[in-house]
């Protein structure tokens, strides 16, 4: 009798009827690709119509990026193109998605608060003012020091803008500007530090 009819022993699988697998070269690319839909998708999240539909979908790509990386044992991007695309495209997405997220994370805090227009946090955005462009240059700095691999840099980039926005937030009348701060920081660190983490988890070692 056969060996592979006798009882007790299972029989042999065939490759073909399990269905390909992914490599992890295949896996580093999907990644990719999530990465650049995201990156796409920030585009029209900076308008207020299109923030309500992009800043959402942008946070699901970028979800979807981390956990292509991050569930595989094996995930590649090889090669100095593919890892300074990588690079790119998660370092544009940091800076670029941040904002629209922020601004949408602010719109759902004023609509739980029920606050009037005066105390908005979008309103507090009158007194803390360049606030756009700090944080596109705060999440630059968290992404850089991060995927650098000096988290460090981190606290130089806060205790920086927080020295920066002392004199403002001391001399505010907008009850609403300490919390568009720390909502803004916070949100934006986030973003930047997860922009860095899928560079962290699928990067050349």
């Amino acid at each position: 009798m056969p060996a592979a009819l006798r009882i007790g022993t299972p029989p042999p699988r065939d490759p073909v009827a399990q269905g390909p697998r992914m490599s992890a070269e295949n896996v580093g690319q999907l990644t990719l690709v999530l990465l650049a839909f995201a990156t796409a998708s920030t585009a029209p999240a900076w308008t207020s119509v299109g923030r309500r539909i992009w800043a959402p979908i942008s946070v699901v790509l970028l979800a979807a990026a981390a956990i292509v990386g991050a569930v595989p044992d094996d995930v590649r991007v090889d090669g100095r193109g593919l890892t300074a695309l990588l690079v790119a495209l998660a370092g544009a997405l940091a800076v670029s998605g941040g904002g629209p997220v922020t601004a949408r994370v602010f719109a759902i805090v004023d609509r739980q608060e029920h606050t009037t227009d005066a105390e908005t946090i979008d309103s507090a955005g009158r007194v803390l003012r360049g606030g756009a462009w700090i944080g596109a240059l705060e999440r630059a700095a968290v992404f850089a020091t991060l995927v650098g691999g000096w988290p460090e840099g981190l606290a130089i980039v806060l205790a920086l803008k927080g020295l920066g926005r002392y004199p403002e937030l001391r001399n505010g009348q907008n009850t609403g500007a300490a919390e568009r701060f720390i909502i803004g920081t916070f949100t934006s660190v986030l973003w930047a530090a997860a922009c860095a983490g899928v560079v962290r988890l699928v990067g050349p070692a």
